[in-house]
């Protein structure tokens, strides 16, 4: 499954006014098992193009394992296909201080520009259960006042926010999202790691309930 070229293409020119860089495609089979939504793509995925394949996408793999898939059955997207940067200052070995670029949370209107992108995955990608990783795609899916740290492990059956003429509306079909935390925040808070881990055995018994799309 991939988006097609003339959609990738709208959204590198609606991203183009912000301070982002290169693009990288969802990827996965039409029919996966799960699909994943997170944040936007950091250094390494920008220099590969493939989604989650740095440090947190490491602890990602770990995850899933728990739950029973692996990467190749699964379908890998997010609300941003670009990595959005800021400007830092870092010392290098030799004491000389560099300028460089840190990867940083996504604007609303960066999610915006992407969000015709992620309404086409959703529509085409025909996954039992969508995975929400992080506070960035629950909120792109099921509204601003939604967070991660109180709907982790639950499943929400609703429908999801969907690009209408630069207005979100909600779709009329329902999906099923599950949400929990994002893999890189363990990196920040080790308590975390067992919720996740709960998290992943949730997820690992709902698949035997919905294995498949309906």
């Amino acid at each position: 499954m991939r988006i097609p070229e003339e959609l990738a293409e709208l959204g590198k020119k609606r991203i183009e006014p912000y301070p982002v860089e290169g693009f990288v495609y969802g990827s996965g089979p039409e029919h996966p098992k799960l699909m994943l939504v997170g944040e936007a793509p950091g250094e390494t995925e920008i220099g590969n193009g493939i989604p989650f394949s740095g440090r947190a996408g490491k602890e990602l793999m770990k995850f899933l394992e728990m739950a029973g898939v692996g990467r190749e059955e699964v379908y890998i997207t997010s609300a941003v296909r670009s990595r959005p940067y800021k400007w830092g200052e870092k010392r290098g070995p030799d004491g000389v201080t560099v300028k460089r670029k840190y990867n940083r949370a996504p604007t609303s209107r960066e999610i915006l520009a992407h969000a015709p992108l992620l309404d086409y995955e959703i529509e085409h990608v025909k996954a039992p259960i969508i995975v929400t990783l992080g506070n960035i795609g629950l909120k792109r899916l099921v509204g601003n006042d939604k967070k991660v740290s109180d709907l982790h492990g639950e499943l929400l059956v609703q429908p999801v926010l969907q690009l209408k003429e630069e207005q979100f509306e909600w779709t009329k079909k329902n999906y099923r999202i599950f949400p929990t935390f994002h893999p890189a925040s363990i990196f920040y808070n080790r308590r975390l790691l067992e919720l996740i881990h709960e998290d992943m055995e949730k997820l690992r018994l709902l698949r035997r309930d919905f294995p498949m799309y309906d």
